[in-house]
Order: structure tokens, then C-alpha cells, then sequence
């Protein structure tokens, strides 16, 4: 039993040393819900979706290259007569008839052709009608490498769109946890205004009581009540910014008004692991893609001058029609030579690889980018400790000069526009100190993304 309780704390002891990313980054349940609907019913994403499945429909007509074309045929045609040989042609084949027809008979090369025995005439070389149905297959067997580096450009593709598409899923996601975060600030606000009602509502029964014991004057119910329509102007505007917010909301995810009335977010004070190493960040890696892409793009183009060699099938179903010197079938492999297209190919190569070029310039500007955000982030998130640590210092010392005054005021050694003046310090530091959560958390969502240990 001592060994197990010791290899638990040791464990603990573990966690607490290596925390992970996804400890330090703590999402309410109901704001992940908020961030699925909101990626579903992003466009921008979708678009992205759609440009992934065009990379992958590109990447299938590289393959369909090598798979082969069958193609069937169908014609008819009349001519205007039948193409046959020349009278000189059809004499030498007539006589070169009789000629075999008396060998086989035995008769005498010099004597005349028996007039009894039937001559065949010369068939046409093409009938005027002619009905023709065929098949052709052309199948390529090797295609310069041109269908290989198309096909590679396309996998690089898409999975740069992919890529592409992850860093806009992160951009929504953080719209919709900054938006979340500012109606759990106006939540928090509206806390601390409700606490100032409930003091000024003591304030205002004690010089009740005070002026009907001729202890006070009016004039000080007046600034009372002052002091109560400035804190009604501070709900209503509140309450306005709450409006707005949840618009906001009910246009990033498509939930429903009702509901998200209904949250109740908190701001809570998050510590970001300081040990957690930065992944590479998804724009990084679709700009990475994207230069590979353009790299195989470029091979392509340039394969354009390596041999092709296919293959070439042809089936005539229809024997009747066909001429004389028109074949049945045939099958031939053919080699395709471009040697030179006007520099064209050239052209076009070089064209890709200043598009890669200016990939590797974007990913070189990105890094420095997001390394300055980086050292932003880790800057405004020590920035907004030391401001939570004062506003908590404001929060004590204002709540004590509050009560101070309140019992001066009571005992007649203050006057009551010390005690409203203390209740609006104390009021303000509390805004301070909501404020200061709010920037805190801001701070590590951006610490979080830039290194690319965003979670939601």
C-alpha cells in the first residue's frame, strides 16, 4: 500500500513539473460546443473543404493517365460512286485472269480464251455506302514522368489547403473565445455593479434614517441617488455591449439566441505551461506544402521534353465496307518526341520555381512573424499578472478606505462625497482586476497560438 501511494505522488509529482498544453489551456465545455458549430458553419472553411476535394480530383486524373482510353465509333457514308481501278488497271487484271484460268485448264498459252467459261470482275476498291463500327484504345505506358510529378504536385496540394484550412479553424476559434471571453467580462461587470447597487442601497437607507432624524439633509439623498442613475447608466450599457456580444455569437456559430442568453461564462485566472516547446504553426506548414507543390509543378513542366511512348489499338467490327486496303485490326506502340515547343516548357518551369521562390520568402517573413508574437504574447501575459497583482492591491485598499469612510460618514467625521468617491474606487479597481483576467486569458490564447499549441 506505502508503494502505490508513493508511485501516485511521484506521478503527480510529474504532472505538476511537465504540464502539458492541453492543462494549460482549460476550455468550458460550453464554449468548445460554441467553437464545433462555429467551424461547421464557417464558409471560409467549407470553401477550404471544397479546394481539398479539387486536390484530390486532380490527383485521380494524374493516376487516370495511365489507365486506357476505349473509345467506340460509329459512321456511315455515301459517296458518289464506287472507287474502282482504272480501265488499264482492270485490262492487265482481267488478262492476268485468263492467263491462270488456262494454265489450270491446260490450254495452250497462244490459243484463244474459251468463250463458255464466266470471268470474275475486279471488286471496287471502295463501295460507295459505307457503314463502319470500330473500337480504339490508346494507353499510355510511360509518360515522361509527367503524370508522376503532377501527381505528386497534387498530394503537396492538398495537403497545403489542408493545412491552410487548420490555420482558419484556428483564426474562428479564436474569434469565438475572445467573444466568449468579453460577455464573461460584461458578466463579471455587471457583478461588480450589482455590488455597488447593494452598498448604495445601504448608503441610501442610512441618510433615509439619518434625515428623519435630522441627522442629514436632503442633499445627500440627492447625490445618493445621483450616484444610483450613473450606476443605471452603467447597467444599461453593459447590458447593450451583452446584446451586441451575443449577436456576435448567434452570427460566428449559428446558435441559438435563447441559448446563448442562457451562459453563464467566468473569467478564471489560466497559467500557461512555461516548459511547453512551440510546434510548428498550420500557416507555416501550408506555405511549406504549397513550395513542394510548386517544386514537382516545375519538374512537370520541364518533363515536357522526356519521351512519351504509348500504345495504339484499333477493331473494325463491320468487314463489308471496309476497302481494299483497309485492315481488320492493327496494334502499335508509338514513341512522342517534343524536341523543341518554342521554349515554351522552359518557360513555364522557370515560371513555377519563382512561384516557389516567393513561397520560401513568405515562410522565411511567417517565421520571424510569428516569433515577434510569440515574445508579444509571453510579454502582455507577464504584463497582465503585475496588472491583476495591483488590481487586487486597489481591490484591498479601496474596500478598506470604503469602510473607513463609511464609519466617519456614520460618526459625522466624513462627508458623503468621500464615501460615494471611496465606493467608486472600490468600484473601478473591481473593474480593474476583471479586466486584467480578461487580458490575461487574452494574452495566453495568443501565447498558445502563436507557438501552435492551440486546443479546442
Amino acid at each position: 500500500m506505502k508503494i502505490n501511494l508513493l508511485r501516485i505522488s511521484f506521478f503527480c509529482l510529474l504532472m505538476a513539473l511537465f504540464p502539458t498544453s492541453s492543462m494549460a489551456q482549460q476550455l468550458d465545455p460550453a464554449l468548445k460546443v460554441l467553437i464545433e458549430k462555429g467551424l461547421e458553419k464557417s464558409h471560409s472553411v467549407n470553401v477550404y473543404d471544397l479546394d481539398a476535394e479539387k486536390a484530390r480530383v486532380d490527383q485521380k486524373l494524374a493516376k487516370s493517365v495511365f489507365l486506357p482510353k476505349v473509345t467506340l465509333n460509329g459512321s456511315y457514308t455515301r459517296l458518289n460512286d464506287d472507287i474502282t481501278f482504272d480501265e488499264d488497271t482492270q485490262s492487265l487484271l482481267m488478262s492476268t485472269q485468263k492467263l491462270l484460268i488456262k494454265e489450270a485448264a491446260g490450254i495452250p498459252f497462244n490459243s484463244p480464251f474459251p468463250e463458255n467459261i464466266p470471268l470474275q470482275q475486279a471488286d471496287n476498291l471502295q463501295d460507295k455506302n459505307i457503314l463502319k463500327s470500330s473500337v480504339d484504345v490508346d494507353w499510355v505506358l510511360f509518360s515522361g514522368f509527367e503524370a508522376t510529378n503532377a501527381l505528386k504536385a497534387g498530394k503537396h496540394k492538398e495537403a497545403s489547403v489542408k493545412y491552410a484550412g487548420m490555420a482558419e479553424k484556428d483564426r474562428i476559434a479564436l474569434k469565438i473565445i475572445e467573444t466568449y471571453d468579453q460577455l464573461a467580462l460584461v458578466n463579471a461587470s455587471e457583478q461588480v455593479l450589482s455590488a455597488s447597487a447593494d452598498y448604495l442601497e445601504e448608503q441610501e437607507y442610512y441618510v433615509r434614517k439619518a434625515i428623519e432624524n435630522g441627522l442629514a439633509t436632503p442633499i445627500s439623498r440627492k447625490k445618493i441617488e445621483l450616484a444610483q442613475q450613473q450606476l443605471a447608466g452603467k447597467q444599461l450599457e453593459f447590458s447593450q455591449n451583452k446584446t451586441l456580444l451575443i449577436e456576435v455569437l448567434h452570427q460566428l456559430t449559428g446558435e441559438d439566441k435563447e441559448q446563448l442568453k442562457a451562459l453563464q461564462p467566468e473569467l478564471n485566472s489560466v497559467m500557461p505551461d512555461n516548459l511547453m516547446a512551440a510546434e510548428k504553426r498550420n500557416e507555416i506548414k501550408a506555405l511549406e506544402e504549397a513550395e513542394k507543390a510548386t517544386d514537382y509543378k516545375a519538374k512537370m513542366e520541364k518533363s515536357h521534353f522526356i519521351p512519351k511512348i504509348a500504345l495504339k489499338g484499333h477493331y473494325e467490327f463491320l468487314e463489308d465496307d471496309l476497302s481494299l486496303l483497309d485492315p481488320q485490326w492493327f496494334v502499335g506502340v508509338g514513341v512522342r518526341w517534343n524536341i523543341f515547343d518554342g521554349n515554351e516548357s522552359r518557360l513555364q518551369s522557370l515560371k513555377s520555381k519563382l512561384e516557389s521562390r516567393k513561397y520560401r520568402e513568405q515562410i522565411e517573413e511567417a517565421e520571424e512573424m510569428i516569433a515577434l508574437s510569440s515574445i508579444k504574447a509571453e510579454l502582455s501575459y507577464k504584463s497582465s499578472l503585475q496588472n491583476t497583482q495591483i488590481a487586487k492591491k486597489e481591490i484591498e485598499l479601496a474596500e478598506a478606505t470604503y469602510e473607513m469612510l463609511d464609519k466617519q460618514y456614520k460618526n459625522d467625521l466624513a462627508s458623503i462625497n468621500e464615501v460615494l468617491d471611496a465606493l467608486k474606487d472600490l468600484e473601478q479597481a473591481k473593474f480593474q482586476l476583471q479586466q486584467s483576467y480578461f487580458e490575461q486569458r487574452r494574452a495566453t490564447t495568443a501565447l498558445l497560438h502563436a507557438k501552435g499549441l492551440l486546443n479546442y
